[in-house]
């Protein structure tokens, strides 16, 4: 990425400083990092965010989460 994007820190991360997951925006797509490791970036469009946004607040992520 050449050029600088504004990351915006959700609130619910706390204020840790590598404890974060941080969001953006270029060119029509939302940018995702974690702060502790803020060169990898996935890049995602705002409808497929929004999809798992709304899949992971009904549950329909928790089978990821229980162990075996």
């Amino acid at each position: 990425m050449l050029y600088q994007v504004n990351w915006r820190k959700a609130t619910f991360s706390g204020h840790a400083d590598n404890n974060c997951v941080e969001l953006a925006c270029a060119d029509g797509k939302v940018l995702v990092r974690e702060s502790d490791d803020p060169a990898a970036v996935v890049t995602i469009t705002p409808a497929s965010l929004g999809t798992f946004i709304r899949t992971a607040k009904r549950g329909g992520l928790d089978h990821l989460t229980r162990t075996r």
